[in-house]
């Protein structure tokens, strides 16, 4: 038996089938999958998220310690709420785990981390800031519930008090705020509009049902994985792990390289690779003939090499099946994948394959 969330009864009483997953016992599904995935693409669904790892950071060099953990910048982080998605890296350049941190004040920042990597994130966080005199503080008394779709935020917005619902209305993209006991976030993992919702874990139960009542769809971790799939956003031990650089993943843009004189972990290595002409592609996969792209096929370039897919699955959205893959480095746009001994034509895309609802691909 796994971790269980507050909300553990509440998914068997609607149904659910639950799964193990990164040590918890989650949703896998209501009873639709595709249906799920719909409900959020085109009206509002909601997951329970509780799972996820939510650690507060405060101290008078909070933010120097995030700046060497950290491969982005917090020093970017000006408006008080503002949010930055960002990888931790060791020495090597390899991924601990990729992560959101919010500015909440001069001297408090809040992380969010996978729910998998949680013990060996506290213990890398706790060992490297013992230098920095900060206070690292779990908040395992709280639940998150994620709330996406284009209808999502309208149909919170009435379960949040009315002293702070038209600012959470307001919250630009990436953006965080106190509201009471409620922290409310303009953020997500599939690829549409929506809040993340961090509260007491004793206030999840009335909040899902009074989302239910509002009209927003339970979804499971099923549907959560073919959206941010279709969204290109990458899922750690899948898309990438300690062993592969956020510059072979398709996360550069999430490297802050400005002021030159910022040491960060990994920074020397990821210099070292940032010019190598080798370094393999991270690239989305469009499935040409039938079949279902799936993690771990080979996929082989002509003349070039082999690389493998990282994560792949049939697209609700596209009606296509759909992946993302590292390559060896090159210039070309198509290649075979390996599907039980049969090589099948892949076309090469730019991502992401879906956002806000709109296929962004060619197909």
């Amino acid at each position: 038996m796994g971790n269980r969330t507050v909300l553990f009864d509440v998914h068997n009483e609607m149904g659910a089938r639950i799964v193990p997953f990164g040590g918890w016992d989650m949703p896998l599904h209501y009873g639709s999958q595709k249906e799920e995935h719909h409900a959020v693409r085109r009206h509002a669904g909601m997951f329970d998220v509780s799972h996820m790892t939510i650690v507060d950071l405060h101290g008078e060099r909070a933010r120097d310690f995030l700046r060497y953990l950290l491969a982005n910048d917090v020093a970017r982080l000006q408006e008080q709420g503002k949010a930055l998605y960002t990888c931790m890296l060791n020495e090597d350049g390899g991924v601990i785990d990729d992560l959101i941190v919010y500015f909440l004040g001069e001297l408090q920042y809040r992380l969010i981390v996978n729910a998998a990597t949680r013990e060996k994130d506290l213990a890398w966080i706790h060992r490297q800031a013992q230098a920095f005199d900060v206070t690292i503080q779990e908040r395992a008394e709280l639940a998150m519930l994620a709330v996406q779709g284009p209808k999502a935020r309208e149909l919170a917005a009435p379960c949040i008090d009315a002293e702070w619902r038209q600012a959470a209305l307001e919250l630009k993209p990436f953006h965080g705020m106190e509201a009471g006991d409620f922290f409310i976030a303009r953020t997500g993992y599939t690829g549409e509009d929506g809040w993340e919702i961090v509260m007491p874990a004793a206030d999840a139960p009335s909040l899902w049902d009074r989302l239910v009542a509002a009209g927003v769809q339970p979804c499971g971790l099923g549907a959560r994985d073919t959206l941010r799939l279709e969204a290109a956003m990458n899922l750690y031990g899948n898309d990438m792990d300690e062993t592969v650089s956020p510059l072979e993943s398709g996360l550069a843009w999430t490297v802050a390289w400005e002021p030159e004189d910022r040491d960060f972990i990994g920074r020397a290595a990821l210099e070292k690779q940032r010019n190598d002409g080798s370094k393999r592609r991270f690239v989305g996969l469009l499935l040409e003939d039938k079949g279902v792209l799936r993690g771990h096929q080979r996929v082989v370039v002509d003349g070039i090499g082999e690389g493998e897919i990282t994560s792949g699955g049939f697209s609700p959205t596209i009606g296509r099946s759909i992946a993302l893959a590292r390559l060896p480095a090159g210039n070309y746009d198509c290649a075979h994948v390996d599907i039980r001994g049969k090589l099948l034509n892949v076309r090469i895309v730019k991502t992401p394959f879906v956002r806000n609802g709109q296929i962004r691909i060619d197909v």
